[in-house]
């Protein structure tokens, strides 16, 4: 099937085009001005006075996943309808290795989670937890899985956390595989005993989510990260980067030349711990890890963004109801499910408040929300940008249709929205995944199944 899109206006990370675009099949044919003159198609969409964007890609969420008793509450049916009305056509999630689990069986277990519900292409990461010598010679087999990165944790002491021998001994054999090593950067050791602290003197309000995890925990553990890295010549991506002192240390490797890369999620850059101390357990519904922190860390966020510090804003997606999930940890802070519902509202709010109030360019946030994911993630230039040859994945985006966020009309299987009223000055109004038409202003069209595994290729670093 052709499709023709006339008179938009092409953003990508480079270039701000005035041009038609013909979609044949599953990919990009043709791009140039006055198109219908010269190609006939099965279906003409006019574009006048909208953007056409790359589809969103999300390298960071969490779906299906079994964590503090329950289960998160998006699936990847649910989850990816969601994520399409956002603008997003790819996302990669984490295979957990269960103890004594292979690298591959973690995968195998993950994609059983996928198949048969997939709307749009994903991929998967796979988070060790287990990293014996078995496991480590395994790292350098995982491109035959299409998989080309890894996540290690400096936290959740004595059942993810690793320590640095097996961090730095991980750095190598996946600088050697062509992978890329993605860290949770918090100290673990630190956080266990403010926790059980914390509890001993009586303190389990959600607030305390946050006060026993500080912003130093975070700080050093990255700087710890970066610092190996950089020994070891290996790239390195910490996930969910929150607060300026953390952003610094990557900063710093970054300018001395180091594979040091970083992401951001949006409510890092909207909410503080101030949210965690909500009344009435309210709190439990920004309890995510790391915390919150302060207006002061939203900002510089804000500011590595624009500068190029921060590479991507990602969302770690794992929602959980309000009621009957979140509602686990009402008596103790450290039983509330960490996770959050982000992956429909990344771009709306993403652009709202860093385009439209003027924070960067429209091509930056092409960047950070697709082309860098993209190229980090050995997706590019099959995905993450609108060239002759890529997949004819985009978002035809509106931005002169207002929309107010909202659970009531949000399509993530989840019971509140954190951005509740936030009105937003434009609206993805037709999402394109290879070709295929997924939504159509407040319809749904894709059908459960036809998203596919994304193999990956080698990391763009360097």
């Amino acid at each position: 099937m052709k499709t023709l899109i006339t008179n938009g206006t092409i953003v990508t990370a480079a270039d701000t085009v005035q041009a038609d675009l013909l979609i044949d099949g599953e990919r990009v044919a043709l791009i140039g001005p006055d198109l219908a003159d010269r190609v006939q198609a099965d279906r003409t969409v006019d574009a006048t006075g909208k953007y056409l964007l790359p589809g969103g890609i999300d390298v960071h969420t969490h779906l299906d996943l079994p964590f503090g008793g329950t289960v998160a509450s998006d699936d990847f049916y649910t989850g990816h309808v969601g994520a399409a009305f956002g603008g997003t056509t790819s996302h990669v999630d984490f295979a957990i290795q269960g103890k004594g689990e292979s690298l591959h069986q973690a995968i195998m277990n993950w994609h059983e989670r996928a198949d048969g519900k997939a709307v749009l292409d994903y991929g998967f990461h796979v988070a060790i937890t287990d990293l014996n010598d078995q496991v480590m010679e395994e790292i350098g087999r995982l491109h035959e899985y299409g998989v080309s990165s890894i996540k290690l944790f400096l936290a959740y002491k004595g059942l993810f956390q690793v320590d640095d021998t097996t961090l730095f001994r991980a750095f190598l054999k996946a600088s050697e595989s062509g992978v890329i090593t993605m860290i949770h950067a918090e100290n673990g050791d630190v956080i266990d005993i403010l926790v059980k602290k914390a509890i001993a003197e009586g303190h389990f309000e959600p607030v305390w989510h946050a006060l026993t995890r500080p912003p130093q925990a975070e700080a050093e553990a990255t700087n710890r990260a970066v610092q190996l890295a950089g020994i070891a010549g290996a790239p390195v991506y910490i996930v969910h980067l929150t607060q300026r002192d953390a952003l610094a240390a990557v900063a710093r490797a970054k300018a001395a030349g180091q594979m040091a890369y970083a992401e951001t999620c949006p409510q890092y850059l909207f909410f503080t711990v101030d949210d965690l101390a909500r009344p009435d357990f309210e709190g439990a519904k920004w309890v995510c890890s790391p915390p919150m922190r302060s207006r002061e860390d939203n900002e510089a966020l804000w500011g590595g963004l624009a500068s190029g510090a921060l590479d991507a804003v990602a969302t770690d997606h794992c929602p959980f109801f309000f009621k009957g999930q979140k509602e686990l940890g009402r008596e103790r802070f450290d039983k509330i499910p960490n996770g959050l519902p982000v992956i429909e509202d990344r771009l709306p709010v993403l652009y709202q408040a860093g385009v439209q109030e003027g924070r960067f360019s429209l091509n930056r946030f092409v960047e950070l929300t697709s082309t860098n994911p993209a190229k980090l993630f050995g997706m590019y230039p099959r995905k993450g940008t609108i060239l002759p040859g890529s997949d004819a994945d985009m978002v035809i985006w509106d931005p002169n249709r207002s929309h107010v966020r909202s659970a009531a009309t949000h399509h993530m299987n989840v019971d509140y929205n954190l951005w509740e009223g936030m009105e937003i000055q434009a609206t993805p109004v037709q999402v394109f995944s290879r070709g295929r038409l997924l939504v159509d202003g407040g319809q749904f069209l894709g059908q459960e199944g036809s998203g596919r595994f994304l193999e990956r290729g080698t990391p763009q670093v360097g």
